[in-house]
């Protein structure tokens, strides 16, 4: 959860549970409001809506603070956003926070609050149409159970995700190639929102060609798994490269942070021939590897030397050489197509 934080009393703020020790062992450093709107500038080539970014930079730690006085638990990323350096944990990237449990933790304290405020949650229940009139919008049309029902409402808020499961709408938008990319999240999210909204004259906004994509084991099965969760992510790039079917790499690696790339990456691994690459780490890395890459559904092959690596990799059909190397174990785990959040 990206935040502005001028040091550690605002991130006890958030986070009461910080332990003195905690504190000595680690160097939290800052994240100014002036470098988070640095960071939207430059990721977004300056096309961020400016009115939206101010909202989302100056009320991002206290929406935080507000979310933690609801009871939502936060910590720092230690898994994620630091590592070791002298003896002391240090962040980068400006990136600090995560809820307890992750999206999944945050999901089932969500839903607890929910019940206890008395907020009825309808399963089995597809909005299809919106209720309105000239006036405005008066509720939905809900399939409930296989009934048709109308739910009436003083206001309606469409929070249902993108059109990411609808293969369709994804080539249709994002363009060709993009029916085959796996879908990270669930197979639900397909656009009905969108569909209603604009049904109902509502002003498409935002940058319908582009996405959230990042890379996916590719023996990933085709919508996200429950069980798993991220784990199909592979967000060690950095630290190795990234070769396509041709043995080519095809991206700069060691471009920016992990935080600032990751999410643009999954499109250029779309791009490449079979919609496939590989990530090639040696033996020096391997520790500094996300737990990810140590599931047991991980796609991976070893070997000793380049050559006999070479040999393993399943889809590799070279057309260039890579440099000679006898010296150091290599380890490959393969990325997906790509994924659509």
């Amino acid at each position: 959860m990206r935040t502005v934080y001028e040091g550690v009393d605002d991130l006890r703020a958030l986070m009461p549970d910080l332990s003195d020790r905690e504190i000595a062992t680690t160097d939290f450093g800052t994240y100014s409001a002036e470098a988070f709107y640095g960071d939207m500038a430059r990721v977004t080539d300056y096309r961020a809506d400016p009115e939206l970014v101010d909202v989302l930079v100056g009320r991002s730690h206290e929406t935080l603070a507000w979310m933690a006085g609801k009871g939502v638990r936060f910590a720092p990323a230690y898994g994620r956003q630091a590592f070791k350096v002298d003896g002391r944990f240090r962040f980068w990237g400006g990136l600090t926070v995560e809820v307890v449990g992750g999206g999944a933790g945050l999901v089932e304290r969500e839903h607890k609050l929910a019940a206890e405020a008395g907020i009825a949650i309808r399963y089995n229940s597809r909005a299809v149409e919106l209720l309105t009139d000239d006036s405005g919008v008066h509720g939905v049309t809900a399939v409930v159970d296989g009934v048709t029902t109308e739910i009436r409402a003083g206001a309606v808020v469409l929070a249902t995700g993108g059109f990411q499961a609808d293969a369709e709408w994804r080539t249709r938008y994002l363009g060709p190639g993009w029916d085959l990319a796996k879908v990270r999240g669930t197979r639900f999210n397909t656009g009905e929102g969108h569909r209603m909204a604009l049904t109902a004259g509502a002003s498409p906004a935002g940058h319908w060609s582009g996405c959230h994509a990042v890379g996916w084991d590719r023996n990933a099965p085709e919508y996200g798994d429950l069980a798993v969760g991220d784990g199909f992510q592979k967000h060690s790039y950095p630290f190795g490269i990234m070769v396509n079917a041709e043995g080519r790499r095809f991206v700069d690696e060691g471009a920016d942070f992990r935080n600032y790339t990751y999410a643009k990456y999954g499109r250029r691994i779309l791009e490449q021939p079979h919609q496939m690459a590989w990530q090639v780490f040696d033996q020096q890395v391997t520790h500094l590897l996300r737990d990810e890459y140590r599931i047991k559904q991980a796609t991976r092959v070893e070997a000793a030397t380049l050559e006999e690596l070479a040999r393993r990799l399943d889809g590799w059909t070279p057309r260039g050489s890579w440099r000679r190397s006898q010296r150091s174990t290599r380890r490959c785990v393969r990325t997906s197509r790509s994924t659509r959040r």
